[in-house]
């Protein structure tokens, strides 16, 4: 899967997300920290990468419809501290069949995922 990772999550999880063979690329990286959720999106969409956020501005499932995207990842943790959530999202990425989440919209908790498909 080709990703995008938000600058709200820690960067150790683009190496941890390549060891699981996922092409990943941070907002950092390309020189988008602090700019407007808008230019992260488009970037993310432009390079046809699946963005994973903590920002709840990317939570309204109306506006990031399942199908008109390559994918959104929204990550709502309880604590999420660095440890907490390099753990879960890993944990998610080597059970589940992510390949199958292209074009849809998913939120990670601690103890679920909801999935809404094209």
């Amino acid at each position: 899967m080709r990703i995008k990772l938000d600058e709200n999550l820690p960067a150790v999880l683009a190496d941890v997300l390549a060891q699981l063979g996922h092409g990943t690329d941070t907002s950092p990286r390309q020189g988008l920290t602090g700019k407007p959720d808008e230019h992260i999106w488009k970037g993310a969409v432009a390079a046809r990468r699946v963005l994973i956020t903590q920002d709840l501005d990317f939570s309204d499932v109306r506006q990031f419809a399942p199908g008109t995207h390559p994918g959104l990842i929204l990550v709502r943790l309880d604590h999420p501290s660095r440890a907490a959530l390099v753990q879960r999202i890993h944990e998610v990425f080597r059970m589940e069949n992510v390949e199958a989440w292209k074009r849809c919209f998913v939120v990670i908790s601690e103890n679920r995922l909801r999935i809404r498909r094209p």
